[in-house]
């Protein structure tokens, strides 16, 4: 199932995207949230006629970093052995169709393609066996980075947490295998990156271990993956697009803060 969290005439709420073809996309909307059982209502709404938000509002943003070998040669370092995360603030999230605000304070904006996990149900120490039971489904993200402010500061808050800085979308797919997806990054119509999920250092599994052990997860968290190799610099006026097999497209346009 595909979950969408969307507005129409001042309303917020969940549906299920139900067609094929993008122009004939409808919304069942859900009675309920989509985080404990729920009903489809039968009231459908095209989608043309809503505005798509971020699937999720999250408490936190847990991203890991160096989870693929090609992308941390490109950058001058070695994949992480043992998961490597950080934060992005909930004041970092953006829907399909937001604006990715490109901030005063950098010179070098860059994209990062990334698969990310929606987090179901309240949960810490799940054992690996237990993953699948934690995970409400798939969505697409882009870890917007101020890659100079990262080479130049130690901690990563305002390189990789400013406003607008971690889009998700365009909806969260429930029915989908992550352990060999294709994810694709292009840039006004032109491919930056194209890399497979089969490439993780660390799988799904392992990196929802990992991060549990140490917190409480709450339902609507989301995990970012981590990024194939191809993260390449955004302009003002760019048009990004992040699209996983099997998920479907997030794109933002790049807008200079004003």
């Amino acid at each position: 199932m595909r979950i969408a969290r969307f507005s129409i005439d001042g309303n917020v709420a969940f549906g299920a995207v139900e067609g094929d073809k993008q122009d004939e996309l409808v919304l069942d909307i859900i009675k309920g949230i989509p985080f404990a059982e729920f009903e489809l209502s039968g009231t459908k709404v095209p989608l043309s006629k809503v505005r798509l938000l971020p699937p999720v509002l999250p408490s936190k943003v847990v991203a890991f970093g160096r989870n693929y070998a090609d992308h941390a040669a490109e950058m001058g370092s070695r994949a992480a052995e043992d998961p490597f995360a950080f934060f992005k603030p909930s004041t970092s999230v953006i829907g399909s169709g937001d604006v990715i605000q490109y901030p005063s304070f950098t010179e070098e904006l860059h994209h990062e393609a990334e698969l990310a996990v929606v987090i179901g149900r309240m949960c810490r120490e799940v054992p690996r066996e237990r993953v699948k039971d934690v995970i409400l489904g798939y969505t697409c993200a882009n870890d917007v980075t101020a890659r100079d402010v990262q080479r130049r500061e130690q901690q990563w808050a305002r390189a990789k947490g400013f406003d607008s800085s971690c889009p998700l979308g365009p909806w969260i797919e429930t029915d989908v295998d992550p352990a060999d997806l294709t994810v694709q990054c292009t840039v006004n119509g032109q491919q930056r990156q194209l890399g497979s999920t089969a490439q993780m250092v660390n799988p799904v599994e392992d990196l929802i271990v990992n991060i549990s052990a140490a917190m409480t997860l709450l339902p609507g968290d989301v995990i970012l993956t981590g990024t194939p190799a191809g993260v390449g610099p955004l302009q003002d006026g760019d048009e990004v697009a992040v699209t996983i097999e099997g998920i479907g497209t997030l794109t933002n346009k790049v807008v200079k803060r004003g």
